[in-house]
């Protein structure tokens, strides 16, 4: 599936020969996000990964930088998320130094040049008021401040207005310095190449890269007990909603049960809230639950957009399907469930970019890879007894955490409908 090597400096170069595919995926994950910012810097992680595709010492032009890898019919992008900023790039075989060179001179040598650094503070001030337009994006921001409150897990990766505007090019160039370190970075490939090919041409643009200890991340404070309704008051013709509980790690001992209950609960047209929310009630036209996993916690969100009138009764609805998750679920629904997953996953497989995640994103976080094939064994291996224990370990209610945006301005009606799960 994969072969992984270390570089004397540390950096670590994980790739997975696919000969089947022209095409070859580069990543280059960093271990830096939301969860590695103070209050005073946050939305730091964010701005920097804008801030290295405006310029390196090589290519001091933005243009110069995408250019490269669309003048060959390329793709390149970047995220970053709570734990991982990642830098990538798609490209045909034949164009894999020019995705490595484009991509690790972006990590190694960005200029923040002052006025590009002035002028991705007004993008990024336009993509924060963006989110605050959308009604959904809102409700994403309730529900994880209200599982994670007062704390960085909980907070918008982008930062506020206030964070974004305060921070300067020097404070960015700093953070660059402390946390884009090689102890801190995974390079991971994916495609048809081999890994001595690979090994080769990262050494050589980054063999010679030093840096010192990271920055830590911040460890989750667990919420107050009890239940909890952020309430987002919007003039909106559909109500917004986010049903929230606690979840589990990524190394929980659990976590493909959880898994799997969720899949039963709210994961495609089969699924028990599509049936009971859309096809039956026709209360909403997408309803869906998400199952995320971090390096110490989890969430499970129920997410759904319905008529403002109808609001009480898609919560009903919703709660109504996870007390019967608590009763047990049949066996038949579980191998059905357990065949969902397992074809999602090896559907992904087939796709360059989704192995180049899938090993550089396990590698940074856990510090070791699963493949696929033994990820589907854990999955076969789930009982209906562990999908039952998990529903009423993390569906109970009592400490459910709700987000509503809409014409609502009294917190009490969501009380009590929490109140009498």
């Amino acid at each position: 599936m994969y072969e992984r090597s270390v570089l004397p400096n540390g950096l670590r170069v994980l790739s997975s020969t696919m000969p089947h595919t022209r095409s070859v995926s580069v990543g280059i994950f960093v271990g830096a996000g939301s969860r590695y910012e103070d209050d005073a810097h946050a939305g730091a992680s964010h701005f920097l990964e804008h801030m290295l595709f405006k310029g390196t010492e090589k290519r001091p032009k933005p243009e110069m930088i995408s250019g490269a890898i669309e003048s060959v019919g390329g793709v390149l992008n970047a995220s970053t998320d709570r734990e991982v900023t990642l830098f990538y790039a798609r490209v045909a075989r034949d164009h894999f130094p020019i995705a490595l060179d484009v991509l690790s001179d972006m990590v190694l040598h960005p200029l923040f040049a002052p006025d590009e650094v002035e002028r991705e503070r007004g993008v990024i001030m336009e993509e924060i008021s963006m989110i605050y337009d959308q009604p959904d994006a809102i409700a994403d921001m309730l529900i994880d401040e209200a599982l994670w409150p007062e704390q960085a897990m909980g907070r918008d990766v982008a930062g506020t207005k206030e964070t974004v505007g305060a921070l300067s090019g020097q404070a960015l160039a700093d953070y660059h310095a402390r946390q884009y370190v090689p102890g801190n970075i995974v390079v991971s490939v994916a495609g048809n190449v081999e890994h001595d090919e690979v090994v080769a041409s990262v050494a050589e643009r980054m063999g010679g890269w030093s840096g010192g200890p990271p920055l830590d991340w911040e460890a989750v404070r667990p919420a107050p007990a009890g239940v909890h309704v952020n309430l987002g008051n919007k003039r909106t013709d559909q109500a917004h909603l986010c049903l929230a509980m606690d979840g589990v790690s990524i190394v929980a001992p659990d976590r493909y049960a959880v898994d799997l209950m969720n899949t039963v609960l709210g994961e495609g047209m089969t699924s028990r809230l599509f049936m009971e929310v859309r096809e039956r009630r026709g209360l909403a036209y997408e309803v869906h639950s998400s199952s995320s996993h971090y390096r110490d916690c989890g969430a499970l969100v129920i997410g759904c957009g319905v008529d403002t009138a109808k609001v009480d009764e898609a919560v009903e609805a919703i709660l109504g399907e996870l007390g019967k998750m608590r009763e047990g679920v049949p066996e038949e629904e579980l191998a059905r469930a357990v065949e969902f997953s397992v074809g999602r996953l090896y559907l992904r497989m087939e796709d360059t970019r989704a192995v180049m995640g899938w090993i550089g994103g396990q590698e940074l976080l856990r510090g070791t890879v699963r493949t696929p094939d033994e990820v589907v064994e854990e999955v076969r291996a789930v009982t209906l007894r562990q999908v039952t224990d998990a529903a009423r370990r993390y569906l109970a209610p009592g400490s459910f955490k709700l987000a509503v945006v809409g014409p609502y301005r009294s917190e009490a009606r969501f009380r009590k409908l929490l109140a009498v799960a």
